[in-house]
């Protein structure tokens, strides 16, 4: 189950490295490498992922019953994943069509956090 939770989490963060990296050359017009706002946004997406409470049975982040994106950040990705989205699929078939699906997915319930105190 360890290679699919990997798997999985790895999907997830190559889609937005894909989306964000779309967007930062046509909105910012950036030839080579993310200009420090996509950058920054980038990290912040990654962490995010990294510490996700439902791991392996992650929903996409607009099912997701927890919003663990700050306010602006989310509008950020928003804004990402408008523009993106659609264009993504001419570059990356696989994984757009990959998060389509799991788009489909029956997001689970908010994971449960254990007592204070032990």
């Amino acid at each position: 189950m360890k290679r699919f939770e990997q798997a999985r989490l790895e999907r997830e963060r190559r889609t937005i490295e894909a989306m964000v990296s779309r967007f930062c050359r046509g909105m910012h017009k950036t030839a080579g490498p993310l200009c420090a706002e996509c950058a920054e946004l980038l990290d912040y997406a990654t962490a995010r992922l990294e510490r996700c409470p439902f791991q392996q049975e992650k929903p996409t982040c607009a099912k997701c019953p927890i919003h663990c994106y700050q306010a602006h950040r989310r509008e950020q990705i928003k804004a990402v994943m408008r523009y993106a989205g659609p264009r993504l699929f001419w570059r990356h078939p696989i994984l757009t069509v990959r998060h389509f699906l799991d788009a489909y997915k029956e997001a689970p319930s908010a994971p449960r956090r254990p007592a204070a105190g032990g």
